[in-house]
């Protein structure tokens, strides 16, 4: 099997991670970001989720036996299928083969 680095598009492959502010600041030093318009007050939805959603992703490695950083968690099917394509196939280079009937995204991202 080839290594991921080597399946990748080289321009995805060298992209940084998303950070957020509330990555750099956490524990006491974590305040409210009204920049990000949070809210001030304590409400249980005055902040915003982790973005990585880690602690899910230890949950479910934990449930399934497999280590966090193998687990893609997305907005449904479309949005998986949409970013597998963007990830590995370069635009006139890559040919994808999808034999019908088949789920409908495969075409529209192909």
């Amino acid at each position: 099997m080839k290594p991921l680095q080597e399946l990748v598009r080289p321009n995805i492959w060298s992209l940084s991670p998303y950070t957020s502010a509330r990555d750099e600041y956490q524990g006491k030093d974590a305040k409210v970001f009204l920049d990000a318009n949070e809210n001030p007050f304590n409400d249980p939805v005055n902040r915003y989720p982790d973005p990585l959603q880690r602690d899910l992703k230890k949950r479910i490695a934990e449930i399934k036996g497999v280590s966090a950083d193998t687990i893609f968690l997305g907005n449904g099917s479309d949005e998986a299928i949409d970013l597998m394509y963007r990830i590995f196939c370069r635009p006139g280079v890559d040919n994808a083969v999808a034999i019908e009937p088949t789920y409908g995204m495969y075409g529209v991202c192909a």
